[in-house]
C-alpha cells in the first residue's frame, strides 16, 4: 500500500524531528496504535451489538452507545468488565518491529507520554528501552477518586516525581483495564469527562499534562475523527491550546464507509483548522499508526 503522507511535507517532518531533540514533543497514542493486537473501537461494538441484541443497527459499530446500552439493559459497570475480561488473553505487539508505533515513541527519549488506551502497550514499551516510566491515571470522577484512594494508589505528581526521558510518565486520560471504573466508555462517561475537563475551580488535570499540552508540539498517533475518544480529546484540550503550541501532527486513520475518499479526506483536513483557528499549524498523515511509525523511524534514523 503506497503512503498518502497527507499535508505532511519533509520540512514538517524536519520541524517534528527538531522538537522531539528538544524534548518538546508530547505523543498522544490512540487505539489505532494497538492494533492488531487489540480490536478496534467499532470491532468490539459490532461484535458486542450481536452478542447483547443491542438494538439499533445504524449505529452498531460506536462503542459509546452500544456500550452505554449495555450499561442500561444489565448493569452500569457491565461493559467494562466485559472489556476487561475479552482483553485478558490479547498479547502484546513485538516492540523490536520497526512500524510498531509504541516501539519508535518509546525510542524518542521524551518526558511525557499520554493515551486514552486502556491497555499497557506504551509502559511496556518503555520499559525495553531500559527506561523507569511511571503510570499515572486521570481521575475524572470524584467516585474513581474515592475508589483510588481506597486501594492506597496516590498521584505520583505530588509526591515530588518529575517525568524525564529516563523516567518518563505514561498519563491514562480513559483508564486502566486493570481498574475498570477508571474506563472512560459509555456516553455518559465521555460527557461526564467533557464537563470534568471544562471544570476550572477543581482542574483534572495536573499542572505538568496541562503545561506539556500548551507548550508542546503534539502528536497524535492511532486516531480517528470518528471515534469518541479523539472527539472528547481535540475538543476538550481546545482551550489548552495556545499560541505557544508548537505544532500539531495527528495520524489519522482513513475514513471508510465513504462514497469519495479524496473528498472525505479533504474535508476531515479542514476540520482541525474550523476547531483551532489559523494560528495553530496542524499537519495531518492520513494511513494506519504502523505506517507513520515506520516513516517516523526513517526520518529519526537519517536525522541522527
Amino acid at each position: 500500500m503506497q503512503i498518502d503522507k497527507g499535508s505532511i511535507e519533509q520540512k514538517d517532518w524536519d520541524d517534528l524531528l527538531m522538537l522531539i531533540k528538544m524534548q518538546k514533543c508530547t505523543p498522544f497514542v490512540g487505539s489505532g496504535a494497538s492494533y492488531p493486537n487489540l480490536p478496534m473501537g467499532k470491532e468490539v461494538a459490532h461484535e458486542w451489538s450481536s452478542r447483547y441484541n443491542y438494538p439499533l443497527i445504524k449505529d452498531s459499530n460506536d462503542l459509546a452507545k452500544v456500550s452505554q446500552f449495555m450499561a442500561i439493559d444489565r448493569f452500569p459497570m457491565f461493559p467494562k468488565h466485559i472489556l476487561s475480561q475479552d482483553f485478558k488473553t490479547k498479547s502484546s505487539p513485538d516492540f523490536s518491529r520497526k512500524d510498531d508505533p509504541h516501539g519508535i515513541l518509546a525510542d524518542l527519549n521524551l518526558p511525557i507520554y499520554i493515551t486514552t488506551n486502556y491497555d499497557n502497550f506504551m509502559l511496556e514499551a518503555l520499559k525495553t528501552r531500559h527506561k523507569s516510566p511511571k503510570r499515572e491515571l486521570c481521575r475524572w470522577s470524584s467516585e474513581l477518586e474515592q475508589i483510588l484512594n481506597f486501594k492506597s494508589i496516590s498521584p505520583i505528581l505530588k509526591a515530588g516525581y518529575t517525568p524525564t526521558p529516563e523516567i518518563p510518565l505514561v498519563y491514562h486520560l480513559h483508564g486502566l483495564l486493570e481498574i475498570p471504573e477508571s474506563i472512560v466508555m459509555t456516553e455518559n462517561d465521555y460527557l461526564d469527562f467533557m464537563i470534568r475537563l471544562h471544570e476550572k475551580e477543581t482542574p483534572i488535570l495536573p499542572p505538568e499534562i496541562t503545561i506539556a499540552l500548551a507548550t508542546n508540539a503534539l502528536l497524535f498517533v492511532g486516531y480517528s475523527l470518528a471515534d469518541w475518544d479523539f472527539r472528547v480529546l481535540f475538543r476538550g484540550i481546545f482551550n489548552t491550546i495556545s499560541s505557544m503550541t508548537n505544532l500539531i501532527v495527528a495520524v489519522q486513520l482513513r475514513p471508510t464507509d465513504v462514497t469519495n475518499e479524496k473528498d472525505a479526506i479533504q474535508y476531515l483536513s479542514k476540520y482541525f483548522g474550523s476547531v483551532l483557528g489559523e494560528g495553530i499549524k496542524v499537519r495531518v498523515f492520513w494511513g494506519e499508526a504502523s505506517e507513520f511509525a515506520k516513516e517516523l523511524r526513517d526520518q529519526w534514523e537519517d536525522a541522527s
